[in-house]
Parts: structure tokens; C-alpha cells; sequence
């Protein structure tokens, strides 16, 4: 008995051990550039908009359009997540494709509910400080928008398949592919003359197209070979209690940004603040875009190499901290801010100055989301969610104060309050995590 414990102990060990540091490296990075890659898709939008006459109102009324869109595509984009890790079997598929379009049918109908009645004037005009002679546009724009969701969550659902089988080269793929037909579109809008607002989101909404239909393609295709009709029943609860705990995770992580602006809004300079607030968060958000899927890795991978996946993981977590390191202590980060974001003398020194204080960030997010996954595995999405609130009261708090006492700081003061935050969401995450992992010690040792 003994003899036969300690062979099927090493053979799991082998199977473990199997996986290498160079798969490790072909799941994570193509999953990592398709999420950088992903932003250029905005580049290419505002670039064709900056192009038609009086491109400030065209690219005004696009940003207020895909602002809101951003926003109810919150609860569309969690399906990548819910799928990668509920789905076992073709039926369990069909259930939260069910669930999903009980979803997208909710959303699109509030969504044309507001698009109808008065309640659109007082949210393009009041919340987001729209000019009345913009809300037609914006309107018209919107509603483009809104046929996205359906491709988003198709697209997302399908690509859970995707990366539940290792396959995440495809998301690469299917992005660089996204971005061609985009550029391709963008191209064709200039030469015949026609860039509006309503334009960006036909480009928007063709690229998600795209990507869905190959998203589609794939993921049926890996359905077929991998899946079995049914291995255990997934209920409607089951799917709930992961799902909406996740949901309303990102909504927070979505107003964050909104919050600081406010706040930021009565220091010294108010321009200079919030520009370079703004500079420098968009400039970390692009270094810790690649480090969006992290928690798939921890899906994926982790039950069969937690050592190998920790020691992975480790080195790479800290680039986006040693690139910001660089930027902001060499030449280098002068040289960037001037000549690739546009800044003038005052503003690049000032948004340097604000980007040391997001280095905390860049080093604390990628654990975050690592552990994060652990807790999607658990299924203990409701955990994430109260350190996700942790976090908000930490910003809040920490703004309020910062601005109060120290105004001269300006937009400092809004990326201290941002790597405060994740800083408390982390040792949240950590102290739920290692509550988990001794419960289930001592449950394994009952």
C-alpha cells in the first residue's frame, strides 16, 4: 500500500514537473500583448476622428459615447472570467451562454429605455458635463455603441474556451487581425469623406466583429474536441454567486479614477493636476496592461505548478516597476513625455513627478490580480469584492486628506491615494488568501 502511495505520489510529481518555464511563457505572453495590443484600438479611433472638420466636437461627443459604453460593458467582459473557470462540459456552456444573453437582453434594454426618454439630456448633460448641442450626436453615437456589447459578450464567452485550453496564442491573433480590419476601415471612412462621432463607433463596432467571429470559430471548434456533453450540472446559483461579486469588483475599479478627478479638482493648480494625474495614469495603465490576465494564469496553471508559476511569475511582476524606474529617474522619461506624449517643459516635469508615486502600483497590482485568480479558483469572488472596497474607502479617504492638507502637491496627491489603495486591496487579498488556504489545511487534516 505504501509502495503504491509513494509511485502515484511521483508520478504526480513528474506530471507536474512537466510543464516548463517555456510553456509557462507561451500561455502568459500571448495573453499579455493581446491586452496591450488592445489599447491601440483607441489610437486608431481618435486618429481617424482627429481627421473630419471640427474634430475637437467629433472627438468630444465619441469620448462621452464610449465613456458611458465603458461602463455597461462592465458586466459583458466578466464572462471571459466566469467561463474560463466554471465551464467543465458543452452543457454548462450553453447554460451560461443562457445567462449571458438574459444579461446583454437586460442591458441593451435600459440602455435604449435612457436612449428614448428624457433621462439621456440629464445624463450626457449632468453627468458627464455635456454641452446641449451635443447630446444628438452623442445619442446617435451611443447607440452604435451599444451593438458592441452583443459581439463583447460573444467574443468573451468563446475566448474563456480559448484560454481554458491553453490556446491564448489565438487572442494574439485574433487582435492583430482586429486592428487591420480597424485601420483598414478608418482608412476607407478618410478617403470617402465621411468622419463623424457615429464613425469611431462603426470602427469600434466592426473590429469587435471581427474579433468575435474568429473568437467564435476557434472557441466551437476546441468545444468539440475537448469538452464532454456533460460532466456536472452547473446551476443558475452557482454561476450568480461568482458572476455579480465580480461584476460589481470592476464597477468599483471603474469609478476609482472618476473619484481622484473630483478631488483633484480643488488643489492649487487644478489644470496642471489633473493633466498630469492624467498623463501619468494612462502611462502606467499602458506598462500594466500586459499584466491584465494574470489571474488566468492562476486559473490555468496554478493546481498544476504552483511552485513553477510562483518562480515565473516573480521577475516578470516587476517590469512595469523597473520601466516606470527608468522613465522617471534616467533622461529617458524627459525624452518620452516630450516627444512621444506631446508635453510641454511644465507638464512633462510635473507628470514625471507624479509617476514616482504610481511605481507603488506597478509593483503591487500584478500580486493583486495573481491573487485574485487564486480566489476565482476558490470561487470566492465575494472576498475580492470587499477588498476591492477596501480599496475605494482607502483612495477616498487618502485623496480627501492629501488635497486638504498638502493642495500645493496637485496630482501627487492623486496617485499617492491610487497606490494607497491597491497597496490596502493587497494586504486584504493576502490576508483572505492565507485565511483560505489554512481553513483548508485544516479541513485536509480532519
Amino acid at each position: 500500500m505504501i509502495k503504491k502511495g509513494l509511485k502515484e505520489g511521483n508520478q504526480m510529481g513528474a506530471r507536474e514537473n512537466q510543464f516548463t518555464y517555456r510553456e509557462l511563457a507561451a500561455f502568459f505572453v500571448p495573453l499579455g500583448f493581446s491586452a496591450s495590443l488592445t489599447s491601440i484600438t483607441h489610437v486608431i479611433i481618435n486618429g481617424t476622428l482627429s481627421r473630419g472638420e471640427d474634430a475637437a466636437f467629433i472627438i468630444a461627443c465619441y469620448a462621452v459615447a464610449i465613456s458611458l459604453f465603458g461602463i455597461i460593458e462592465r458586466p459583458i467582459i466578466v464572462f471571459r472570467q466566469t467561463c474560463s473557470t466554471l465551464v467543465k462540459d458543452i452543457t454548462a456552456f450553453k447554460k451560461l451562454n443562457k445567462f449571458m444573453f438574459i444579461v446583454i437582453g437586460i442591458i441593451i434594454a435600459l440602455s435604449m429605455l435612457m436612449s428614448f426618454t428624457p433621462l439621456e439630456d440629464w445624463v450626457y448633460i449632468r453627468l458627464f458635463n455635456a454641452h446641449e448641442n451635443m447630446v444628438t450626436t452623442i445619442s446617435t453615437t451611443f447607440k452604435v455603441t451599444v451593438l458592441v456589447i452583443i459581439f463583447s459578450g460573444i467574443r468573451g464567452i468563446y475566448q474563456g474556451i480559448i484560454i481554458k485550453q491553453l490556446a491564448t496564442q489565438w487572442l494574439s491573433i485574433m487582435v492583430v487581425i482586429r486592428l487591420f480590419a480597424m485601420f483598414l476601415a478608418s482608412y476607407l471612412f478618410v478617403l470617402f469623406g465621411y468622419v463623424t462621432s457615429m464613425t469611431g463607433a462603426w470602427i469600434f463596432l466592426i473590429g469587435m466583429m471581427i474579433e468575435c467571429l474568429i473568437s467564435v470559430w476557434k472557441g466551437k471548434e476546441l468545444l468539440k474536441t475537448h469538452y464532454p456533453e456533460k460532466r456536472k450540472e452547473l446551476k443558475n446559483k452557482e454561476i450568480a454567486n461568482f458572476y455579480f461579486p465580480l461584476v460589481f469588483y470592476f464597477v468599483i475599479q471603474t469609478i476609482l479614477i472618476p473619484v481622484i478627478y473630483v478631488f483633484l479638482a480643488q488643489s492649487n493648480e487644478i489644470e496642471l493636476s489633473i493633466a498630469s494625474f492624467a498623463l501619468a495614469y494612462s502611462i502606467t495603465i499602458m506598462l500594466l496592461s500586459f499584466f491584465m490576465y494574470t489571474h488566468q494564469l492562476v486559473l490555468q496553471l496554478y493546481q498544476k505548478n504552483k511552485r513553477k508559476v510562483i518562480i515565473f511569475f516573480t521577475p516578470v511582476s516587476l517590469l512595469p516597476a523597473i520601466s516606470l524606474i527608468i522613465l522617471c529617474y534616467t533622461p529617458a522619461g524627459f525624452w518620452f513625455m516630450e516627444t512621444v506624449m506631446g508635453a510641454d517643459e511644465s507638464l512633462s516635469l510635473a507628470t514625471l513627478a507624479v509617476l514616482k508615486f504610481f511605481i507603488i502600483k506597478t509593483l503591487v497590482f500584478p500580486w493583486v490580480d495573481f491573487l485574485n485568480g487564486f480566489l476565482m479558483l476558490q470561487r470566492m469572488t465575494r472576498r475580492m469584492l470587499a477588498a476591492q472596497i477596501g480599496n475605494m474607502l482607502v483612495v477616498c479617504v487618502s485623496v480627501f486628506l492629501l488635497v486638504a492638507l498638502y493642495p500645493q502637491l496637485n496630482g501627487i496627491n492623486g496617485a499617492l491615494a491610487a497606490s494607497l489603495g491597491e497597496l490596502t486591496g493587497l494586504l486584504i487579498v493576502i490576508a483572505i488568501v492565507m485565511h483560505a488556504v489554512k481553513g483548508k489545511r485544516s479541513l485536509a487534516s480532519d
